[in-house]
């Protein structure tokens, strides 16, 4: 499983999770959807929190990748040289 459908997954079921105990709890319409409101706005912002950690851990991952592809590449000109000259 991808950490992309875990993390979509787990996003999902905490709103679905939210709504429900908004929904069932005993108070006014107004109060639910100031609730709603509240909750949907948090839910957002950890959302977006969540999505730029990973989008760091992303590029910090890419940058290593383009790193060591260069180490290994830098390295295969070497060999190729050093047996041009042999």
């Amino acid at each position: 499983m991808s950490v992309a459908k875990f993390f979509a997954g787990f996003v999902v079921g905490a709103a679905v999770g939210a709504v429900a105990g908004i929904l069932l709890a005993p108070q006014s319409g107004e109060e639910t959807r100031e609730l709603i409101a509240e909750k949907s706005k948090d839910l957002k912002d950890k959302a977006q929190d969540s999505v730029g950690e990973l989008q760091d851990k992303a590029n910090e991952i890419m940058a290593n990748l383009q790193e060591k592809g260069d180490e290994l590449i830098e390295k295969v000109q070497k060999l190729v040289k050093k047996e041009e000259n042999a």
